[in-house]
């Protein structure tokens, strides 16, 4: 009975196409197919015995406890306007070169995905803050749009990023279970610390490819990219007032990385001091009140439930699926493509850069990889290789026309004269420097593993 698995699959994608909250959809098409097969006498309604076991576990992962501390930070930051100082003082300092306001817009992006690591957030505030200044300096509005839905989605990549906190936690269970199904009973570990040291090389690739296409640009098309009038001189900067204002969220950052990657703190206890830290640095700007550290403790708490909602009801779908074989399917599937494990990467890859038009990364995050990830595992793929060429991916259907979702987070912020084809045409550059990176990533997985092996010896 495994395709009454797929069609289960299928049966919970056009149910979020239509609009339906996510956690309640994959949690309410399982129990729909569990009912029903355990009346058919086609599914044992044992496996629903396992779930209270499965959000306790869920309760009591250490781990997820960062998602929380991250989120907390991210929003923190961005409430204080610490983003608005750094494009103001970065405009002002390289406004004079062609596509210096480019840069500078693709340079604070990447520092705020850092540190919100939510691609809807970056996106959107990035869109309201640079859009109409590039706009109204004479930038051509596909080059903008571009410049800013690409520099919003490095959220996906660039640590310490939610994206791979939550992939560290499923492929860590699913690096497990693939060693468990081979024999191996003392199995290696994956971290979410090695994902955030596989991802700092692939990420700042791709920051610096950006910035190569944005020079290029400016080399071959000028009028594109034009430079900034000159700049009254009370409103001049110097390189000094730059650097104060981007040690901030710099030290920060580097805090929460560098804890990790030398070996000090968890990712958990990271995710602490970056949270404490945020809350610091706010409070050291005086416009950050009593008011806003409601509205962002507020924001924390509703971004973090849909994320464990979420993770509940993709737990009782997988289960489910489980349930009626859809595991051994896949499998069979992938085992028997041609090409053997390079057929079957390039498989996954494809799917989840489709299902990356429709569904969220959370969604694909806990429903598709504990499916496929202990299949791929088992087949000898690393693992932080594994999970840093699925954020790239993501990170690609998220900018990809007609359905890209930060196309449509920019689209919902942006002026009205601005037109859609404008933003479509915009992202395809950066969407053709993704796909180039994700190729030089499957070409030289060493851009992912080298690394962390010299960070942490493995």
């Amino acid at each position: 009975m495994e395709w009454i698995a797929l069609v289960m699959f299928a049966a919970a994608v056009l149910v979020l196409l239509a609009g339906y909250p996510v956690a309640f959809s994959l949690g309410g098409i399982a129990l729909i197919f569990a009912y029903a097969g355990s009346l058919a006498g086609a599914f044992d309604s044992i496996f629903l015995g396992t779930m209270p076991n499965r959000v306790y576990g869920i309760m009591s992962n250490e781990t997820l406890m960062a998602v929380p501390l991250f989120v907390f930070m991210g929003i923190t930051l961005e409430r204080a306007k610490i983003a608005d100082t750094l494009l103001e003082n970065l405009s002002a300092l390289f406004g004079g070169l062609r596509g210096g306001l480019g840069i500078s817009v693709t340079v604070v992006g990447m520092l705020l995905a850092a540190s919100t690591g939510i691609v809807g957030a970056t996106v959107v505030t990035m869109g309201l803050l640079s859009l109409p200044t590039m706009l109204r300096r004479g930038y051509s509005p596909a080059v903008a749009t571009g410049t800013i839905c690409a520099s919003g989605t490095l959220g996906q990549i660039i640590p310490p990023s939610i994206v791979l906190v939550l992939l560290g936690d499923v492929l860590s269970s699913a690096y497990s279970q693939a060693q468990l199904t081979q024999g191996i009973f003392s199995p290696d570990t994956v971290s979410v610390g090695d994902l955030f040291v596989g991802a700092l090389i692939p990420g700042l690739g791709l920051v610096g490819l950006y910035v190569l296409y944005i020079i290029g640009v400016a080399i071959f098309n000028p009028a594109a990219v034009p430079a900034n009038p000159v700049v009254a001189e009370d409103e001049r900067v110097s390189l000094l007032q730059v650097i104060l204002a981007l040690m901030p969220p710099l030290i920060l950052i580097l805090a929460v990385l560098g804890s990790i990657m030398g070996g000090f703190a968890t990712p958990t206890e990271a995710a602490g001091v970056g949270a404490v830290g945020a809350l610091l640095l706010a409070l050291l700007r005086r416009a950050f009140t009593l008011k806003r550290l409601v509205e962002v403790m507020r924001s924390t708490v509703r971004v973090s439930s849909m994320v464990f909602l979420i993770l509940i009801g993709a737990s009782l779908f997988s289960l489910v699926f489980r349930g009626y074989g859809g595991d051994r399917l896949v499998q069979d599937l992938l085992i028997n493509l041609p090409g053997g494990v390079v057929g079957a990467m390039f498989v996954v890859m494809l799917l989840m850069f489709l299902l990356g038009f429709v569904l969220d990364f959370i969604e694909i995050t806990f429903v598709v990889v504990p499916i496929v990830g202990p299949i791929l595992l088992a087949m000898g793929v690393d693992p932080v290789w594994l999970g840093v060429m699925i954020a790239i991916n993501l990170q690609t259907s998220f900018l990809t026309p007609p359905f890209g979702f930060a196309l449509f987070y920019l689209r919902g912020v942006a002026p009205e004269s601005v037109e859609t084809s404008a933003i479509y045409r915009g992202a395809i550059p950066f969407v053709a420097i993704q796909l180039a990176a994700l190729i030089l990533l499957a070409i030289f997985p060493q851009l992912a593993t080298w690394l962390p092996e010299v960070v942490y010896g493995q």
